[in-house]
């Protein structure tokens, strides 16, 4: 089976970097997996995309080796299993709260006896490879967001439920959870300290740990912490970033 980028560097000892796809579009996808990242994640929920974008999208990234990656919108078996069934080397699933919600999460990105995921991988065989049943399980990474306090209480529950590879936080959404202001790289001593609470407890019950950054600065830090995963925010941001530096250094007076 075609490995799983994101997996060879954590056996590498090294912390893997992601980005996020807003856009639709297989252009850009192609042209995104093209510049080195161990991930490329198709955004169905925050991003404008749907099923429809996601699979000529990932055939988009096929050449290259970024694991293909997608957040799914919703904590929803059918669209969990559908995005799998085309290619997805991970799921990051939204809202996870509670370690029953996890289990849900989890079971359907897992064939039986592991999970209730079921067997027709239409695409991602094609992609994988003829062998995809036998190691689709220990190759397709689970990612539970951690987004609110109620799931920060509930942690160890989370981090224990068999099958999930790693957590990965929103802190934005975590922020506003606990009465704060949207936005990303959170450095507020109160969302800090879940942030530092959510890493200590997935590296205690032996989990990976992602989050999702806007700036490198950021996600240094982050990997510094000892974070596993730093996404480095969207094709959308990063468009809007390097137009808006390129329009304001444009001098359009000539004295």
């Amino acid at each position: 089976m075609r490995p799983n980028k994101i997996k060879t560097a954590w056996e590498e000892n090294r912390a893997a970097v992601n980005v996020f796809l807003s856009t639709p579009g297989s252009f850009t996808a192609e042209v995104m997996a093209s510049l080195g990242w161990d991930g490329v994640t198709v955004d169905m929920q925050h991003g404008v995309n749907d099923y429809s974008d996601l699979v000529p999208m990932f055939q988009g990234m096929t050449r290259y080796d970024p694991a293909p990656m997608v957040r799914v919108s919703w904590n929803d078996p059918a669209i969990i299993m559908k995005s799998l069934d085309a290619g997805a080397y991970g799921v990051i699933c939204p809202m996870i709260n509670t370690a029953d919600e996890c289990e849900q999460f989890v079971g359907a990105c897992r064939y039986a006896p592991r999970g209730y995921r079921s067997t027709g991988p239409i695409r991602a065989v094609f992609y994988a490879g003829s062998d995809y049943h036998d190691h689709a399980d220990n190759t397709v990474l689970t990612f539970a967001m951690i987004e609110t306090q109620e799931a920060v209480d509930n942690l160890d529950g989370i981090c224990s439920v068999p099958g999930l590879n790693a957590v990965y936080i929103g802190p934005s959404d975590l922020s506003v959870s606990i009465g704060g202001g949207p936005g990303g790289d959170q450095r507020t001593s109160e969302v800090m300290e879940r942030i530092d609470q959510t890493l200590e407890a997935a590296h205690r019950h032996g989990i990976k740990a992602g989050i999702h950054a806007m700036s490198a600065e950021y996600a240094n830090e982050m990997v510094v912490k000892g974070f596993d995963l730093v996404t480095l925010s969207s094709d959308f941001r990063h468009m809007m970033g390097g137009a808006n530096a390129m329009l304001a250094a444009t001098k359009l007076t000539r004295d």
